[in-house]
């Protein structure tokens, strides 16, 4: 179950480190409707979220 844990943890800091600093390369690529900055942004928070969430998970099984 540690294991478990860990590998969630770490791919979802991965993840929201990645949809952090690519959000507008990946808004770009894959949505294509009229406002991108709010498609941006949101990623950007989606980010956040995630890194909050596995590095919380991270934190808690060490």
């Amino acid at each position: 179950m540690k294991i478990f844990l860990i590998l969630i943890g770490t791919l979802a800091l991965v993840f929201g480190v990645k949809f952090i600093y690519d959000a507008r390369p990946i808004v770009k690529k894959y949505f294509s409707f009229g406002d991108k900055n709010e498609a941006t942004l949101g990623l950007k928070i989606l980010g956040f979220l995630l890194t909050i969430f596995g590095g919380t998970i991270l934190y808690f099984i060490y």
